[in-house]
């Protein structure tokens, strides 16, 4: 990020909210401070006692001139060696998401701030484009949404990840997208070609089937049937679609196994994948408290499990472990998602993306090949 772009951030919230001040429909309860912040701003009674007119915590948004899109990834446990983020935060407000740490790079928040202070990267398309001109680019799938989602309820005014699939489709570059949200449908124009050409595959997360479970865990994010709603349309569209059951939280949505994979099997997905709650960094706290809050009667039981797969802390970020868990209780739901997703036709891979179709497109002004 530029430093000029840096010194256009929203200011953090304070750690504690004004009176009147209301976070209705958000997953975080709380605000405190990142990491790296060498301050912290708290709210003080002056004494004055002036009545402040109730109001709803409101996003706020600013924009990035972005420098680099592709971002190289080397981690042995990941699939992929490239991504593309283009938000920083998420509305969603997904309370057990592992990417809230990344906030604190920005002197803001992991809490209320990652889902209400967020940064849209509009002109990423452009830089892309030159990225994957440059002489000696090598072609592999580059993956969308593996940070924070794409089709995030803000994608509908500054529409970068539009900017990015029109890039992709022209150059005809492999790509996978992962989402919660069902304003990927606006772009099938895009995806349905993509997909036809064996250049796209999609992962739709679905956490829970409750709706009541889902509007705490996930505030702002689509409702389960709708999620459902998604996946239907983009297989009749021809989208190979992967039903992503993450994350399973132990002792509070690991009973729903079977039926999400169900109920995505029968939408029309064609595989499925499981991640296992993960808890990094400031994720922990800010996952208790919303525990405490919404489930007090389960908090000890679901943080007791939690804890028994990664080795008697809130989390384990060892290769190979920190998506599934360790011992008895990851064992017990690996298994389980097997045998439901062999016996649901889901324990298969979706085909191969496609690299050798890669090609930029010519530019006006170009010399054109002779054909010879």
């Amino acid at each position: 990020m530029s430093d000029n772009a840096r010194a256009k951030l929203p200011l953090s919230l304070p750690t504690s909210l004004p009176s009147g001040l209301h976070a209705r429909g958000r997953g975080a309860g709380s605000n405190a401070c990142g990491r790296f912040e060498a301050t912290r701003r708290e709210v003080f009674d002056d004494g004055w006692d002036l009545t402040l007119e109730a109001r709803v915590l409101r996003t706020e948004v600013r924009q990035e001139t972005p420098r680099s899109a592709l971002r190289r990834n080397t981690s042995p446990d990941i699939a992929f060696d490239r991504s593309i983020n283009p938000y920083r935060g998420c509305e969603h407000g997904c309370i057990y998401c592992f990417a809230r740490p990344t906030h604190a790079y920005l002197n803001l928040s992991p809490g209320l701030d990652f889902e209400t202070r967020l940064i849209a990267r509009p002109g990423l398309g452009a830089v892309l484009e030159r990225e994957l001109r440059k002489p000696g680019y090598s072609a592999a799938p580059v993956a969308i949404g593996t940070n924070t989602d794409p089709y995030q309820p803000i994608e509908a005014e500054y529409r970068v990840m539009r900017e990015l699939l029109e890039v992709l489709a022209a150059f005809r570059h492999p790509v996978t997208i992962v989402t919660k949200g069902a304003l990927i449908e606006r772009d099938l124009d895009l995806l349905a070609p993509m997909a036809a050409q064996g250049l796209l595959h999609v992962g739709i997360s679905i956490t829970t089937l409750d709706d009541g479970l889902s509007r705490k865990l996930e505030p702002r994010a689509p409702r389960p049937a709708r999620r459902l709603q998604v996946i239907a349309r983009l297989a009749e569209a021809g989208v190979p679609v992967r039903v992503m059951v993450a994350p399973v939280v132990p002792g509070l949505t690991d009973a729903e196994t079977e039926a999400i994979l169900t109920a995505a099997r029968d939408a029309g997905a064609r595989a499925a994948s499981w991640i296992m709650l993960r808890l990094p960094r400031e994720v922990s706290a800010l996952f208790r408290d919303w525990l405490a809050t919404h489930y007090p009667d389960r908090a000890a039981r679901v943080m007791g499990r939690v804890r028994d797969l990664h080795g008697g802390q809130d989390y384990d970020p060892q290769w190979g472990q920190r998506m599934r868990g360790q011992g008895v209780w990851a064992d017990l739901a690996a298994q389980r998602f097997d045998r439901a997703t062999r016996r649901l036709g889901l324990d298969g891979k979706l085909a191969p993306l496609r690299r050798d179709l890669f090609a930029p497109p010519p530019r006006p002004g170009d010399q054109l090949s002779l054909g010879l």
